[in-house]
């Protein structure tokens, strides 16, 4: 058998990250924040220290790029009602108080940055939009008590 390729390395790199750190996070959305904040915005490379050193920075970049493609995907496809309720449980998970994280993401929409760097526009505007509509029936939950929307 010859030596490995870099692609092979990357492929090797990104299932580590599905299998050591992606499977733990259950939501695609949460993977999605994740993985973005793993790169560096001034020059698009992502970094992890364990990753590198397991195999190389370059790599590392790679395969995390990879993961946060996927992510990205995932989230295109995702059905409107399912994204509202993964914001739901991230806004949970923030321990940020609820009407505070809406107003922070409808302001400075941070979802933005967040998107995988080779991104087209169309589909960025796409999910850019989704974000926006899942904020809003988020807000509109948190307005209307769970009593008057089982009702309804």
């Amino acid at each position: 058998m010859g030596p490995i390729t870099k692609s092979q390395e990357v492929q090797k790199a990104a299932q580590d990250v599905r299998l050591r750190t992606l499977a733990k996070i259950p939501r695609v959305l949460d993977r999605f924040i994740y993985l973005s904040s793993m790169r560096d915005y001034n020059t698009g490379l992502y970094h992890h220290e364990g990753l590198a050193s397991r195999y190389s920075p370059e790599v590392a970049c790679e395969a995390l790029a990879d993961c946060h493609r996927e992510a990205y995907r995932e989230l295109l496809l995702c059905p409107l009602e399912e994204l509202v309720n993964q914001m739901e449980a991230y806004i949970d998970s923030s321990h940020t108080p609820p009407r505070d994280f809406l107003s922070t993401w409808k302001e400075l929409e941070p979802y933005r940055v967040a998107v995988p760097r080779v991104s087209e526009a169309f589909s960025a505007d796409f999910l850019f939009s989704n974000f926006r509509v899942a904020l809003a029936i988020v807000e509109d939950r948190l307005a209307t008590p769970r009593r008057s929307r089982e009702v309804a």
